[in-house]
């Protein structure tokens, strides 16, 4: 390090210039030396200075390439270290050999893939519901901004489940929080591999039916109520516990907002109508 800290002043926000002009000295030392012996000797012979000038000219350039592509894999490591720390993705990382060079791409490759492996976790913890394991609003969200970019139509379905205070009043909060789990994992597996659901707050769910039209919507969740009815894992107490559901169609993220609101309106209708109910917008 002390001779790093004394060669500072060369190039100071260069290293790679800084190697570079050590060996440029390096290389025309015997240049210098020939010069000067001949000259204290007074033995000019010109031929000799010619060539030795040609060959120094070429070790110089050749040196200058060859240090310069050495130093090419620090660069890279450099800058894909720097794309670590902003948070961002870097590519696949070049694989070097057992030499110090290839031990610090290792390192890099090892630094890269912790920390996205981390970013990722850090995302989905922060797009998961904690209870359900479901998406949460946020995840939502980020999850059907991708899919709802072009222009074709889908269907939004807003659900909340009946009666549900009553379960936490007369069963406790942790029932609640199971059967809210269980209602999670039983929405998860009943829906298509194409929809997304999430957990809105509450004891509210969201649903987006991608390229489904209002009736098709309709059947999908009129068969999960159907079930649900049936299942005995969501009778609490002697108490069936339902779910109303509102559905309003959607084009475009632009347009999600809206939608949301439209079907919370038709779920607002569907409890008002008695419950167990799903109502259009």
């Amino acid at each position: 390090m002390r001779f790093y800290e004394a060669t500072r002043f060369l190039f100071p926000r260069h290293y790679e210039r800084r190697i570079l002009a050590i060996c440029f000295v390096a290389v025309h030392l015997p240049l210098v030396g020939c010069i000067v012996v001949l000259s204290w000797r007074s033995e000019w012979d010109g031929s000799l200075f010619g060539v030795l000038l040609a060959a120094t000219l070429l070790g110089t350039m050749g040196a200058i390439f060859a240090v310069s592509e050495l130093l090419m894999p620090i660069r890279r490591a450099t800058v894909m270290l720097q794309t670590v720390q902003r948070g961002g993705r870097v590519g696949p990382v070049p694989v070097g050999g057992e030499d110090l060079v290839g031990q610090l791409l290792h390192g890099v490759a090892q630094a890269a893939n912790e920390t996205a492996r981390r970013i990722e976790q850090l995302k989905d913890a922060a797009e998961r519901d904690v209870l359900t394991g479901l998406r949460n609003r946020r995840g939502f969200l980020d999850t059907v901004a991708p899919i709802l970019a072009d222009d074709s139509y889908s269907m939004i379905a807003m659900l909340d489940l009946d009666h549900f205070k009553a379960v936490n009043d007369d069963h406790g909060h942790d029932r609640g929080d199971q059967f809210l789990t269980d209602f999670a994992d039983y929405l998860s597996a009943s829906l298509r591999r194409s929809d997304i659901a999430a957990r809105w707050g509450g004891e509210e769910f969201i649903a987006l039916f991608p390229g489904t039209s209002p009736r098709q919507a309709r059947e999908i969740l009129g068969r999960l109520q159907s079930e649900m009815r049936g299942n005995a894992a969501f009778t609490i107490g002697g108490r069936r516990v339902t779910f109303s559901c509102g559905l309003a169609q959607v084009r475009g993220y632009a347009n999600l907002a809206e939608a949301t609101r439209r079907a919370d309106q038709a779920l607002y209708a569907a409890k008002e109508g008695g419950r167990d109910l799903i109502m259009t917008a």
